[in-house]
């Protein structure tokens, strides 16, 4: 007989705000602000979509990166990136890209619209003290990469990290242990998987809505993010009448001290400082 499963029960729901950043690209932003400064070892985490060119077009020119991860995962559109390392590509619809900035890099990403809008996220994971200053690393997987698994009646999974009913998703060797899936689920249909408790959780939803039964509202309705309580080993969802289109977002805690400022996260001001320092007399890009 199997043993049955402890939910992680809702902890908070809020929405995002909108702000812009890069060059003028207007976006949603659930971590990262005043709101939700952080939610170890997440730090920013942005949903950015548009019909209309001038909200993202001019999109995020060449900026330097350093002691964090970044992941780029695409629903529509396209984001062309190119860095100081020597990497270069393009991300399309269903694709990921995940990138270590490590040590420091440079890189730019800049959008193109496909049948009428670009829609993607971007989020922002922290790295431990001991990785910070690692060499920079980078993957890119196109959508035929990310397995998909219709998991029962009504529910599909994309495992774009992590393990998920014997999938693997394609981003592997990074560090924090992360889980990235990208879930829909049909009008009223419940879905219920495992997922370790040792991991900070966090839900975003950006179709639809979830039933929420433990919240005056009852329902966490699209755009809206929500973290799931410490402790259990499962994450129960259930789709109100629309359906719902859900990432879960999954990593291991780091319990280090944050020291940021803007695309850099660090331990210390100190630290910070000599990054400003080394951007400014040329010694930010470190050699082999």
């Amino acid at each position: 007989m199997h043993k049955a499963l402890k939910h992680r029960g809702i902890k908070r729901l809020w929405a995002p705000m909108v702000t812009t950043d890069g060059a003028g690209v207007t976006l949603r932003r659930s971590i990262g602000t005043g709101t939700v400064s952080h939610l170890d070892p997440f730090l920013l985490f942005d949903h950015f979509g548009s019909s209309n060119p001038e909200e993202y077009i001019a999109g995020f020119p060449m900026h330097p990166h350093r002691g964090i991860q970044t992941v780029t995962y695409m629903l529509k559109g396209k984001i062309r990136h190119r860095d100081s390392v020597g990497n270069s590509g393009v991300i399309e619809a269903g694709g990921v890209q995940w990138m270590t900035a490590g040590s420091g890099i440079l890189h730019e990403e800049m959008p193109e619209m496909t049948e009428g809008r670009l829609e993607g996220f971007q989020l922002w994971v922290n790295l431990r003290s001991n990785e910070k200053m690692s060499e920079p690393g980078y993957q890119e997987f196109s959508a035929v990469d990310v397995p998909l698994e219709r998991a029962g009646d009504g529910v599909k999974v994309k495992v774009i990290a992590g393990k998920f009913d014997g999938l693997e998703g394609p981003v592997r060797g990074v560090s924090g242990a992360p889980a990235y899936f990208d879930i829909s689920i049909k009008g009223n249909k419940a879905f219920e998987f495992e997922l370790r408790g040792d991991r900070a959780v966090f839900g975003y939803v950006y179709r639809g809505g979830l039933k929420i039964e433990s919240f005056d509202d009852n329902e966490a309705q699209a755009p809206e993010a929500l973290e799931f309580k410490s402790g259990g080993d499962a994450i129960s969802l259930r789709a109100t009448e629309d359906g719902a289109s859900v990432l879960v977002i999954a990593g291991s805690p780091i319990r280090e001290p944050i020291a940021r400022y803007g695309p850099f996260v660090m331990n210390t001001e100190e630290e910070i400082k000599a990054t400003l320092e080394e951007l400014r007399n040329g010694t930010f890009i470190k050699d082999d």
